[in-house]
């Protein structure tokens, strides 16, 4: 992968480098990254890091996280360990397939996985081959939120980004396994449905389902001049790198 570009992330402070024409991680990954409850000296997971930008995000907001990515493109693997390199922060990269988890993984418990998984369930491919990998399911979303779990420690948190109407598929997937689970829908703009959801849950936990208000990204009501129009809510987070409570 030799066609790169330095993206800004949280106003600026972690210039990462991002395919110039694969699949770039944006304000999905940053949201990710906020709604992770981690606290200093937790261990995080992330299945599917791309280039590293959601766990690199999490680690600039809370010091001394004991961060892994796991990564099936090896390419997408070095270059989010390029990143960590470069930026200064901690985040152990392994190349593997969550349904057939590298030996470094295996037996390993966390505090917290966090997922962006595949949003796409088919259609025409994108045509650059990285960015189709990362943007269309191959693995069932079941399989992925299965492996999340299955890597947490008792009373660990999942927290999961995925488009609104998969939302059904999230909560089944953790019915019995996982509970005091917070639903954050997220709107481009006020009086929109939400596109997409942030969920997240505890292991083991038994505490009952909360829906929260949804998180508006956009002030205008359309988007009609070519200027950013974020909310407070989201410019604090997507510029000032403070976190959301879920």
């Amino acid at each position: 992968m030799s066609d790169l570009r330095r993206d800004g992330f949280l106003g600026g402070r972690l210039q990462l480098w991002q395919p110039a024409r694969g699949y770039r991680s944006g304000a999905d990954a940053v949201m990710l990254a906020a709604a992770c409850r981690a606290a200093p000296g937790d261990s995080v997971l992330e299945l599917g890091c791309g280039a590293g930008v959601a766990s690199l995000c999490l680690a600039a907001r809370v010091p001394g996280l004991r961060c892994t990515g796991l990564e099936r493109q090896a390419d997408y693997a070095a270059l989010a360990l390029r990143n960590a390199q470069e930026c200064g922060l901690p985040l152990d990269v392994l190349t593997g397939d969550l349904s057939d988890p590298p030996a470094g993984l295996r037996g390993r418990g966390f505090d917290h996985v966090i997922m962006n998984p595949p949003y796409f369930l088919g259609g025409t491919p994108a045509p650059d081959a990285g960015r189709a990998t990362a943007r269309t399911e191959e693995t069932p979303l079941d399989d992925w939120l299965d492996a999340g779990l299955r890597r947490l420690n008792p009373k660990g948190w999942l927290t999961v980004i995925q488009r609104a109407d998969r939302l059904d598929r999230i909560i089944a997937a953790l019915q019995g396994r996982a509970g005091a689970i917070a639903i954050l829908p997220i709107a481009a703009r006020q009086g929109r449905e939400a596109g997409r959801v942030i969920v997240a849950a505890r292991k083991g936990a038994r505490a009952p389902l909360r829906l929260l208000a949804p998180f508006v990204m956009h002030d205008a009501p359309r988007h009609d001049v070519d200027r950013e129009d974020l909310t407070p809510a989201a410019q604090a987070v997507l510029r000032d790198g403070l976190p959301i409570t879920i």
